[in-house]
C-alpha cells in the first residue's frame, strides 16, 4: 500500500509537472504567435520600403533625364539667342554707320541749301529738285509759300521712301 501511496504521490507530482509544461507550451505558442505577426509585419514593412525605394530611384532617374534634356534645350535656345544678339549688334553698327553718312550728308546739303539761296538761281533749284532727297516744306513757318522748291526755304528732308 506504501508504494501504490508512493507511485500516486509520484504520478500526482509528474501530473503536475506536464500541467506546469503544457502551460509553459501554450505561453511559448503564444509568444511564437505574436512574434510571428511582428515577423510578418516587419516584412511587409520591408516590402513596402523596397517598393518605395524602388519607386524613389526611378524618379529621381527620370528627374535626372529631365534635367538633362531640359539643360540641352536651354544651351540650344541660348546659342540662338547669341546668334541673334549678335546679328542684331551688326545691325545697329550698320545703323549707326548709315545714321552717320546720312547726318554728313543732310549737313552738306543742308550747306548746298544755304548757299543755294543767297545765289537763287533757276539752275540750283532744278538741281536740287533732281536730287533723290529734294527739299521739302517742314511746316515750320520758314518758308513764305509753304510749296515744295521755294527759293526761301531753309531745310531739305530725305522722304522714306526715296
Amino acid at each position: 500500500m506504501a508504494a501504490l501511496i508512493q507511485r500516486g504521490r509520484l504520478i500526482k507530482e509528474v501530473n503536475r509537472q506536464l500541467q506546469g509544461h503544457l502551460t509553459e507550451i501554450r505561453e511559448l505558442k503564444q509568444v511564437n504567435h505574436r512574434l510571428q505577426e511582428e515577423n510578418r509585419e516587419l516584412k511587409d514593412l520591408c516590402c513596402f520600403l523596397d517598393d518605395d525605394r524602388l519607386k524613389s530611384k526611378k524618379l529621381a532617374s527620370e528627374w535626372q533625364l529631365f534635367g538633362y534634356h531640359a539643360a540641352k534645350v536651354l544651351r540650344e535656345d541660348l546659342g540662338g539667342y547669341l546668334k541673334k544678339l549678335a546679328e542684331l549688334e551688326r545691325r545697329q553698327d550698320e545703323l549707326v554707320r548709315e545714321n552717320t553718312c546720312l547726318s554728313e550728308v543732310f549737313l552738306a546739303l543742308e550747306e548746298d541749301g544755304a548757299s543755294i539761296r543767297h545765289h537763287a538761281s533757276p539752275v540750283a533749284s532744278s538741281e536740287l529738285s533732281l536730287l533723290p532727297c529734294g527739299p521739302r516744306d517742314l511746316g515750320d513757318g520758314s518758308s513764305s509759300t509753304g510749296s515744295v522748291g521755294s527759293p526761301d526755304q531753309l531745310h531739305v528732308v530725305c522722304s522714306p521712301d526715296d
